[in-house]
């Protein structure tokens, strides 16, 4: 079996902010393969991924991310539960990819909680009339009128969005992953999406299309 020296338990914390016990128990298992213990703290941490979430994150980083020209701005809130995970270079990269996505995706809300009851209202009654319109049996109005409110919330609710970047995930998922492999809660709190001209009447041009396929290329 390899040894796992201090500087091994050292290296695997830097990347994944896991606890110095938690390391060395993985680097033990995995004897001595680094990206075998980074999987091995993984596969533990998204059992208690659910368990973190209560806990306090009032750490963090305010990322920004600005598209090609200048024309779309973010700025997103991503916190965290201590200045020791805020500095690590994995969890920087998450929240950068948030704001990039949020550019990409302009999602309106960070959760389904936070949209407005009155929004909520106001497009289950354009969906219901919608559906009607369909000429729908009026008996099963309601139960399509709550799958269609549910695909809104996916479309601007961005948790329930799908990462642009692997949209096998959502950011949900993306975030309790996180969560497992740094072994601190994370949250993300607020965001801000700027586009030049918003508001002003203008000739329409995709911004969000554009940003995707600069991501993809």
């Amino acid at each position: 079996m390899a040894e796992v020296t201090a500087a091994m338990v050292k290296e695997l914390r830097e990347k994944t902010g896991a606890g110095m016990m938690d390391c060395k128990k993985a680097l033990t298992e995995a004897e001595g393969d680094m990206e075998r213990a980074q999987e091995v703290l993984r596969e533990r941490g998204l059992a208690s991924a659910a368990k973190k979430a209560g806990r306090v994150a009032a750490e963090g980083l305010v990322e920004s991310y600005i598209h090609a020209g200048g024309r779309i701005g973010v700025l997103v809130e991503v916190n965290c539960e201590t200045d020791f995970v805020a500095k690590n270079e994995d969890f920087r990269s998450f929240v950068k990819d948030i704001a990039m996505h949020i550019a990409a995706a302009a999602p309106q809300y960070v959760r389904r909680e936070e949209v407005p009851a009155e929004v909520v209202e106001k497009e289950k009654e354009i969906l219901r009339n919608q559906t009607l319109n369909e000429g729908k049996p009026a008996n099963i109005v309601d139960k399509i009128v709550e799958g269609r409110i549910d695909k809104f919330f996916k479309d601007i609710c961005l948790l329930e969005q799908q990462f642009v970047k692997d949209t096998d995930k959502t950011i949900d998922t993306l975030l309790r992953e996180k969560i497992a492999t740094i072994g601190e809660n994370i949250s993300i709190r607020r965001f801000a999406r700027y586009v030049v001209g918003e508001g002003i009447e203008k000739e329409e041009t995709n911004f969000a299309d554009e940003v995707m396929a600069q991501i993809r290329s």
